[in-house]
């Protein structure tokens, strides 16, 4: 670091972004100052305070801090006054005001839950990106990082099970089974513990065909809405379900969106040791 250079250090029970963020926006005002930041990520012991505020004094830093325990707010300040180092605490003011405002008893007060919480959230932005991809047989690459692969006939509700899967952090592939045509091989190469057929009742489907087909104008009484041919594909699926008894296979007839949701993710979850609802 050169002489001139100006240092100053992060300190974050979490990832140290949001005072990162704040101390950039702020640095625009002194574009002819070389600043160097220095986050501290996941701060949560006085040991660990002492040791940055050693390393702040020798480097004649000054401390930005966002930590959401008052007794380790009273550390850092109590130090940097110690050894007379110039302090910021972004989070400690406005949780005071908050405290003051919303009433006291109302924070949970736990060490990086805005970085949980984005965790959470680019969880799930990633599990419906991969959703939308591999919706419908559209992309058969990747088949292994799925954590659900939906298969069955047309119009047992795949894609939409799939769109809702991925918003509580599924990533979620649907296969169609199209008759008389074997599956992509890509299929049986994954763990059958991710693998869920669905299947439904024929005069539901054929019912739920004829209205699609209705409502785009287009002739009900064609071979994809005929009692016939759907009674052709279940049978079809059911004879291959049979075959791959390590698949579960669910009946969406007449139920709910959320009923088949919660069903195939605690059957998934508990086949694969995942905690029920740990991925939402």
């Amino acid at each position: 670091m050169k002489h001139e250079d100006k240092m100053i250090y992060i300190i974050s029970d979490g990832t140290g972004e949001t005072a990162s963020t704040m101390i950039r926006a702020a640095l625009v005002q002194y574009a002819d100052k070389n600043v160097n930041i220095m986050r501290c990520k996941n701060v949560r012991t006085e040991e660990q305070v002492e040791s940055v505020v050693d390393q702040v004094f020798e480097n004649q830093g000054m401390i930005v801090h966002t930590v959401v325990s008052e007794s380790l707010r009273d550390k850092i300040l109590e130090s940097c006054a110690n050894k007379n180092i110039q302090s910021v605490d972004l989070l400690g003011p406005l949780l005071s005001e908050l405290n003051n405002y919303l009433g006291a008893q109302g924070a949970i007060k736990t060490a990086g839950l805005l970085r949980s919480v984005d965790e959470r959230y680019f969880k799930r932005i990633e599990a419906i990106e991969y959703t939308v991809k591999h919706d419908d047989g559209k992309l058969l690459t990747d088949l292994d990082l799925a954590d659900i692969i939906l298969v069955g006939i047309s119009r047992t509700s795949k894609t939409p099970l799939s769109i809702f899967l991925s918003h509580k952090g599924w990533k979620v592939a649907n296969i169609p089974l199209v008759l008389n045509q074997p599956l992509p091989e890509e299929v049986f190469k994954v763990d059958p513990k991710k693998v869920v057929g669905l299947i439904i009742d024929n005069d539901s489907l054929h019912r739920i065909r004829r209205k699609r087909l209705e409502k785009f104008g287009q002739d009900p009484g064609g071979e994809y809405a005929s009692l016939n041919h759907i009674s052709q594909e279940i049978d079809y699926a059911i004879n291959l379900f049979k075959q791959n008894r390590k698949w579960p296979v669910f009946n969406v007839t007449d139920r709910a969106l959320e009923e088949t949701a919660a069903e195939i993710i605690r059957v998934v979850a508990s086949r694969s040791g995942i905690p029920y609802g740990v991925i939402q």
